[in-house]
């Protein structure tokens, strides 16, 4: 297995998203051969300056951390880092709306990104904040991203809720449709968690220590 190549290099903490660390990352994300480079939206055009030729595609977020942006806020935002070059966008359902049982509000949020990032050829990630769901929200939410068409349904945030577990990745590729892959994303530190959540049935695994899960160097881990 090419581990490198499920791996989205990510570096979404504020207080770490500094210009150094960001260029680091392309960086190591070309020397490794990762999934794509996951950064805040002002990091959108650097580095897609420093992927161009590459065929590692950007990946920013959407309505992070919290999924309680307007639709229109959402939208507006997906617009933003597509236009300046992001290929892959992961956004954050709306927590609230799903627990208040508002599942067309849902609905209809991820699918004005998803139709938006499609239009452009992009692809969507929908992160459901496991963490904060109990079992029946997991569900709805694994079939509302279903209904919407995303490309992915991902387990979290990876701030405040915990991270990817076993059983959501198992839970989560339980109710989606076959074309929904899943993301597993938090906590993961080790190549032996990573290799754990591919065989849980993760397609794809979104972590800062990718370099230390490749290589096996744990030192490397706190790089980010």
């Amino acid at each position: 297995m090419n581990l490198a190549a499920t791996i989205d290099h990510t570096l979404l903490r504020p207080e770490q998203s500094t210009r150094p660390r960001i260029e680091q990352l392309c960086r190591e994300a070309i020397e490794y051969g990762f999934a794509s480079v996951c950064v805040l939206p002002r990091w959108v055009p650097l580095a897609v300056e420093m992927l161009a030729g590459t065929p590692i595609p950007v990946c920013s977020v959407v309505g992070f951390p919290l999924g309680g942006n307007l639709p229109h806020t959402k939208r507006a935002e997906a617009a933003h880092v597509l236009d300046v070059g992001a290929r892959e966008l992961d956004m954050v359902l709306d927590i609230a709306a799903l627990k208040s049982g508002d599942d067309a509000a849902v609905l209809g949020d991820i699918v004005g990104v998803v139709t938006l990032a499609h239009e452009r050829g992009a692809i969507v990630k929908v992160i459901v904040e496991c963490g904060a769901l109990d079992e029946a929200e997991k569900i709805r939410a694994a079939e509302l991203v279903s209904r919407a068409g995303a490309d992915f349904i991902k387990t979290s945030t990876g701030f405040g809720y915990g991270g990817a577990t076993i059983e959501d990745v198992r839970l989560l590729r339980s109710h989606v449709a076959p074309s929904v892959k899943v993301k597993a994303s938090g906590g993961i530190r080790t190549r032996e968690q990573a290799l754990a959540l591919l065989d849980a049935g993760a397609d794809r695994l979104g972590t800062s220590a990718g370099v230390a899960i490749v290589t096996g160097n744990v030192a490397q881990t706190a790089a980010y």
